[in-house]
């Protein structure tokens, strides 16, 4: 599963990279995150419950972040496991400026298996673009000043999948990682 896309956050490249690597952030902006917990400078772990078709499981997953190049880039790379299935991958976010706001590209590449995987690759896109979507409404809220909004960035391309990540979002990322991973 391949999962690209872009995102304007109204805020500075500096902000929102810090708020990438924060914990607490990532975990309020995470859909059904219970627990984000930092194990290192780039290590975390994080539980998660979400519904996917007709499963509905908490998910546990590790990321580690790779290539870093502060403010600028950085590969996630993770595996989560549930009772209904796994997954594993890995997403380059990047972030540049753009007229004093963020823009944060991904592109991740995600395996799943078990039951989870026999729901059909249609219905864990629209679930993986739909968690993709509120993690970044969340995020830009909270990293944004008041009033600002997030906006997808339509770059002609059509996406095939989304996902925290789990599609970690980090990704943000974490949360766009730990959802695709989870």
């Amino acid at each position: 599963m391949k999962l690209t896309g872009s995102y304007k956050i109204p805020t500075d490249k500096q902000t929102v990279w810090d708020a990438l690597n924060n914990p607490d952030i990532l975990q309020e902006c995470i859909p059904g995150c219970e627990e984000f917990k930092k194990n290192s400078d780039t290590s975390f772990t994080a539980t998660a419950t979400n519904k996917i078709g007709p499963f509905n499981a908490s998910f546990t997953g590790d990321v580690e972040l790779k290539d870093l190049n502060p403010p600028n880039s950085y590969k996630l790379v993770g595996q989560g496991n549930s009772p209904v299935g796994f997954a594993s991958g890995e997403a380059t976010v990047t972030l540049s400026e753009e007229d004093g706001q963020t823009v944060l590209s991904y592109d991740v590449e995600a395996n799943v298996g078990g039951k989870i995987a026999q729901v059909g690759s249609r219905l864990i896109d629209m679930t993986a673009k739909k968690m993709a979507d509120i993690f970044f409404g969340k995020f830009s809220e909270v990293v944004s000043p008041e009033g600002s909004k997030p906006v997808a960035v339509d770059d002609g391309k059509k996406p095939l999948n989304k996902k925290l990540i789990f599609a970690l979002a980090t990704l943000i990322v974490m949360g766009l990682i730990l959802f695709v991973f989870l």
